[in-house]
């Protein structure tokens, strides 16, 4: 193989990855908490894009445990968006995993 067919091959893997990495943006996970009761949407590159909250919850006694939910909720959603991204790399990498690129 000679060098121009590598620096080729690299141009396309990092058009293919930058593909992946914009659906990536477009897909949306959701993490939940409290049985539901704290839903937290991101999209499929860890951006948090809402958070929506029964509205029992929203009570002064409540503070605490609603601060928790929404921390589970986001961490939740934050661990299904890394597995989607890492699914998604690993379908472009051909199952290969090549740390840091994910």
């Amino acid at each position: 193989m000679n060098i121009n067919e590598l620096m080729k091959q690299a141009q396309q893997f990092q058009e293919k990855l930058a593909t992946v990495q914009s659906d990536l943006g477009n897909q949306q996970v959701s993490g939940s908490a409290g049985a539901g009761m704290v839903v937290a949407t991101l999209n499929g590159r860890g951006k948090l894009l809402g958070i929506a909250i029964e509205k029992a919850l929203v009570q002064p006694d409540n503070v605490e445990m609603l601060q928790d939910l929404v921390v589970s909720a986001v961490n939740d959603g934050l661990n299904k968006a890394k597995e989607l991204g890492k699914s998604e790399m690993s379908r472009l990498t051909g199952g290969f995993n090549i740390p840091g690129l994910f």
